[in-house]
């Protein structure tokens, strides 16, 4: 290994956004690391059936399905509903 050339590996807290959980690693980083969940509290772990929303994902998704529906409901709906052919009168 070439001396000089590598960042220091040292010692960093962990900070979990959501549960407020820290814990100590190590890394090249400086000062504490946030991240928005962490094995106390992610779904995966925890065995919970939540829904994580990072930054309306899911409102954006939900909307989105919505107005699918919605013209799809309009394309069926066939264009000349109501109307009459009229006959020739002569």
């Amino acid at each position: 290994m070439k001396q000089g050339i590598h960042p220091r590996y040292q010692e960093a807290e962990v900070v979990c956004g959501t549960c407020g959980t820290t814990f100590k690693t190590r890394s090249t980083r400086k000062g504490p690391i946030k991240t928005e969940l962490c094995s106390n509290c992610h779904p995966f772990f925890t065995g919970e059936q939540r829904i994580v929303d990072t930054a309306g994902q899911v409102d954006r998704f939900m909307r989105r399905m919505q107005l699918q529906k919605e013209t799809a409901a309009r394309a069926k709906k066939p264009a000349g509903a109501g109307a009459t052919a009229t006959e020739d009168e002569e």
